[in-house]
């Protein structure tokens, strides 16, 4: 050694502390990746997490031939584990980007190339302990017991290093791409210090050559893909949402792209990669969801659930006699956008400017249940669909039950509840949830554009094809709310009293019987 044992050991184990956040930031990448192009984070966690721990129980047997060569054996499996771990984010963003929308052979393209990812990453970070026992029994022999509690502890305290930089450093201040790039960085270098300084007596001359090269080579590769990371950024979101792509933002909860909204085309909103709001088509969506629960009852004080982009809030103030809006947004940083972007404020009709709307940056859940005790006339929920995992506790019967206490008690509540055509059993489970929570419900849809295509809430950004030609809404009271239009309210486009009756016969005639209830135990939601 051409260091003292105890130097050398606490180098070794210095290398598996780095090596190990640098595994776990790999597989926290893969999961969030996954979560925001694939959807239902719980399904892809479960998915990056068994699929690693299995090929890590591989990796470990596969290593056990290069005990004899443990050193060379170590740096080959991080340089190797730095440039596809480094890469994974990136690679997995150009196949959802460039063939993820196309369907047909690529349809599934992300999905496969997260298990092929999440396997290749667990058979390396499998290889490197039985390859670190090696070498720290070199540096120094001590008992087996004693050499494990030391490499394991490292291994751990590492981990918890990476478990916290990834959502509290990498992802606020350097972004996905540039995190994970930066994280197999270190990597490399951590990896072949550790062999070319520590243990290169272990290698030949030429050896000790073809690893530097390696590594050069594997730096390379990550410097130019961070240099380039924002042009491919751009590349991609514009291969994902059109060539039309005006703001791009990463708020503090989501990314929020607009596209459109001059030169006369349509503006389209998208949030994490679902489309929420089009231009061509949204009001069909806002009168349909805003209107009926207006016009049944009282509407001087009302609550919107959601509703950032201030399309549900247009629509209330419609009515002039409305005295106050509150809505409860989770993103301020889409408030600020739908209050200040020319195109967006036109469409919401410069809702953010009028007196009697207050905003409330919160959790929806959390302020119903925080919250000083107010009671509203209406209470539109206009929230994400609930077949994505993070909107599940929304629509369960735990948060129906503390909309119910927030209502005056002729309050009615207004909930968008996705696809009666699409997704019926999604749909009536969230019907059968609002029963249990003690409302009575009405049941309707609407459709969307003559075309029967349906943009939004929380469509991808690629699947027009598959496109759901409706939306379904759920309206609730504690007595049984009439359906209806105000005659003598605003006009609500096409929609009308005979064609509202006729949708809720429509949405009646697709009716699932004996669904149980989602609860925040037992969520029943899948995307």
């Amino acid at each position: 050694m051409p260091v003292r044992p105890d130097t050398g050991r606490f180098l070794v184990l210095a290398c598996v502390f780095v090596c190990a956040a640098c595994g776990l930031v790999y597989e926290l990448e893969l999961v969030a990746v996954a979560s925001y192009l694939i959807g239902d984070s719980v399904t892809q966690a479960s998915v990056v997490l068994s699929v690693m721990v299995f090929a890590m129980g591989v990796g470990s047997l596969a290593a056990k031939r290069l005990r004899w060569h443990a050193a060379a054996g170590f740096a080959t499996v991080e340089a190797v584990l730095a440039l596809v771990g480094g890469c994974s984010a990136m690679a997995l963003y150009a196949v959802f980007a460039w063939t993820g929308g196309w369907g047909g052979l690529w349809a599934d393209g992300p999905r496969w190339l997260l298990v092929a990812f999440s396997l290749a990453i667990g058979l390396l970070i499998g290889a490197e302990v039985p390859l670190l026992m090696e070498l720290i029994q070199r540096v120094r022999r001590q008992d087996a017991g004693g050499a494990v509690a030391d490499l394991f502890a490292a291994d751990y305290v590492g981990a918890l290093v990476g478990g916290l930089a990834f959502p509290f450093l990498l992802l606020p201040f350097l972004g996905q791409l540039t995190g994970v790039l930066l994280t197999g960085a270190v990597n490399v270098v951590a990896g072949g210090a550790l062999v070319l300084g520590l243990f290169h007596r272990d290698l030949t001359r030429r050896a000790r050559r073809v690893l530097l090269t390696v590594n050069l080579t594997v730096l390379a590769v990550l410097a130019s893909a961070t240099v380039l990371v924002d042009d491919f950024e751009r590349a991609a979101r514009q291969a994902v949402f059109g060539e039309h792509v005006r703001v791009a933002l990463r708020t503090d909860v989501q990314e929020v792209v607009l596209t459109g909204g001059t030169h006369g085309r349509p503006l389209d909103l998208f949030v994490d990669g679902r489309l929420r709001i089009s231009g061509r088509d949204e009001r069909r969506y806002h009168e349909a969801l805003v209107h009926p629960a207006m016009a049944a009852g009282p509407h001087a004080r009302v609550l919107v659930l959601g509703g950032g982009d201030g399309m549900a809030a247009r629509e209330v103030l419609r009515h002039p006699d409305v005295r106050r809006v509150d809505i409860v947004e989770l993103d301020p940083g889409l408030v600020r956008l739908a209050s200040r972007d020319p195109a967006l404020t036109r469409l919401n009709g410069h809702a953010y400017d009028d007196p009697r709307v207050h905003v409330v940056t919160a959790d929806a859940f959390r302020r119903l249940r925080t919250a000083p005790t107010t009671t509203y006339d209406v209470v539109i929920s206009d929230l994400p669909d609930p077949g994505i995992t993070a909107s599940a506790k929304l629509y369960a019967q735990e948060f129906y039950g503390l909309v119910g206490r927030a209502l005056a008690d002729s309050g009615r509540l207004v909930v968008h509840a996705g696809s009666v055509s699409a997704r019926p059993k999604t749909f009536w489970t969230v019907e059968a949830t609002v029963r249990a929570a003690g409302l009575r419900t009405v049941p309707y849809l609407v459709g969307g554009r003559d075309s029967g295509f349906a943009a939004g809430p929380d469509r991808t950004a690629s699947d027009d094809d598959d496109a759901p030609g409706d939306w379904g809404f759920v309206l609730a009271a504690r007595t049984r709310p009439p359906l209806r239009l105000d005659p003598d309210g605003p006009r609500a486009g096409t929609l009308t009293p005979e064609s509202l009756r006729g949708n809720a016969r429509a949405a009646a005639r697709t009716r699932l019987t004996g669904l149980p209830p989602s609860t925040l135990m037992h969520p029943r939601y899948a995307n």
